[in-house]
């Protein structure tokens, strides 16, 4: 069971707005506690994960660490905009700032936005745990999900070029300080300080490389697959057989007239493609490798003929 990663929640801040929204007495460390109780629940399915879906832990832990940051800016924001304006009922009417609350209520209601934003975090760790995480490319949500992997690489990069900075600059105090603002604990900024087994500290260039080549691989997938999605279904036939080139389910598929001899299936196998019931066709996924095969599977089965 991997270590749980809380941020601090600012209680002064969330005393100081329950106080001027509330004649009630705040009760000290609510905050934090309805804070940690939200980012139990994202460790706990994490450890589902491990449980069930051992490869894919460290990704399901990644995911609640990030639930857990966003969470605690959440809050800390929440807190902060509450400071901002009082309400009327401990204010009174009298020179009510009604301007400045109006600001204070869409600062929240932007702040909510982000609030559900995060809760997805949530649901992809459940997808992680019950299978559904996959992007296969035939999915009908296949471009927005990837969409979303890549919003999060991106930010997962723009994040530690941000903190590299900050770790790299000459006034310790003031980098910390940048670093506690992004979100960053104690105990992970002395671990970013830290230095490894070649004298680096912060992010290694590798971890960005890395980073970096996931996000342009999966920008290929993403322009691929919005191309192959744009240019919609095709199809073409001959003697042999009748293609189509599915854009609905990201295949390409071969369509006999009748079930083809075991030469021509042998053929059809050792290119890659599988018969499909549910379709009534042979197919694989739609690349253009898949392309590249079918032009093979057409020399090869008129040089059979």
């Amino acid at each position: 069971m991997k270590e749980r990663i809380y941020y601090e929640i600012n209680e002064q801040s969330a005393r100081t707005a329950h106080e001027m929204m509330s004649m009630r007495e705040y009760k000290e460390g609510s905050k934090t506690r309805e804070y940690r109780n939200l980012v139990d629940n994202a460790y706990d399915l994490a450890g589902q994960v491990e449980e069930k879906r051992p490869l894919q832990s460290e990704r399901a832990y990644k995911l609640a660490e990030r639930y857990s940051r966003k969470m605690a800016e959440y809050f800390n924001k929440d807190s902060a905009i509450g400071c901002r304006c009082p309400s009327v009922l401990i204010s009174g009417t009298g020179n009510f700032p009604v301007k400045k609350k109006e600001k204070q209520v869409q600062a929240w209601e932007n702040n909510y936005q982000f609030y559900q934003e995060t809760q997805k975090l949530i649901s992809k760790i459940k997808s992680i745990l019950y299978g559904k995480d996959i992007i296969k490319s035939g999915d009908s949500d296949a471009v927005e999900r990837l969409e979303e992997k890549l919003a999060g690489l991106k930010e997962d990069q723009e994040r530690m070029k941000v903190a590299n900075k900050f770790i790299r600059l000459k006034n310790v105090e003031k980098g910390n300080e940048g670093l506690t603002n992004m979100g960053y604990s104690e105990k992970e900024i002395k671990e970013l300080r830290e230095p490894d087994f070649c004298g680096r500290v912060g992010y290694p260039p590798y971890m960005l490389q890395n980073n970096n080549a996931n996000i342009h691989r999966v920008e290929g997938r993403l322009k691929q697959l919005k191309a192959a999605k744009e240019r919609g279904s095709r199809k073409e036939e001959n003697r042999y057989f009748r293609v189509v080139e599915n854009t609905e389910i990201m295949r390409l598929q071969i369509f006999f007239d009748e079930k083809p001899v075991q030469d021509i299936r042998s053929i059809l196998k050792k290119n890659g493609f599988k018969w499909s019931s549910k379709n009534g066709c042979w197919q694989r996924q739609l690349t253009d490798n898949a392309r590249y095969s079918l032009e093979r599977i057409k020399k090869e089965i008129k040089t059979d003929e």
